[in-house]
């Protein structure tokens, strides 16, 4: 209850945003680059890549800052935010949020597991609700850089929560996904992954 108690808290925190607001007709220009991997408006059509259209603003800027910094791993996302500029990220970040969001489709069989665990945690074993910080319907806290997570895709969504839990991704505020994930079963993932594709925020 108290780890519960502990995220909720933290998605309240508003956190600085940057300077420049970013213009979505410069961002769709500047986007180009990025349509081979997430597609043109932002919707990815290989599920190992996550869908941008309608992700908050500020949550894709920080996630470009720390693949330029390095906070965040990956070789091709880092070499592709090496060259941008913080206008660069404002206005690219702007053209994906300002797009529709995906629509997913869950495996019926694990949307019981998944929903519950989303809706509800487990407090057996201290999960939090992924909904305290991502919302009922999945469309997050854009005030926090909390992502949006409806209609992503599973298998993307499955693969990052492992990489919590393993560590190897570790640019969440305060270890807050890391503490979740590292009470999840591998058949919660996968359930709340599923859940999560099917959620229409």
């Amino acid at each position: 209850m108290r780890a519960a108690t502990t995220l909720i808290l933290a998605c309240l925190i508003t956190l600085p945003l940057g300077s420049h607001a970013g213009d979505v007709a410069a961002g769709k220009t500047k986007a180009a680059a990025c349509a081979a991997c997430h597609g043109p408006d932002g919707k990815s059509s290989n599920p190992e890549w996550p869908n941008l259209a309608g992700q908050g603003v500020a949550y894709l800027v920080k996630q470009l800052e720390e693949f330029k910094a390095g906070k965040r791993a990956n070789p091709i996302m880092s070499a592709q935010a090496a060259a941008l500029s913080e206008a660069d990220m404002a206005d690219v970040a702007a053209y994906f949020g300002s797009q529709k969001g995906a629509l997913g489709v869950a495996d019926p069989a694990q949307v019981a597991l998944g929903e519950r665990i989303y809706q509800g945690g487990n407090q057996g074993a201290g999960v939090a609700a992924c909904m305290s910080c991502h919302g009922p319907a999945g469309s997050g806290n854009p005030m926090a850089r909390y992502p949006a997570v409806s209609g992503q895709h599973a298998e993307y969504v499955a693969k990052s929560l492992r990489e919590f839990r393993s560590g190897v991704r570790n640019n969440d505020p305060n270890a807050m996904m890391r503490r979740v994930t590292e009470r999840m079963t591998d058949r919660e993932i996968d359930a709340v992954a599923q859940y999560i594709a099917g959620l229409h925020g």
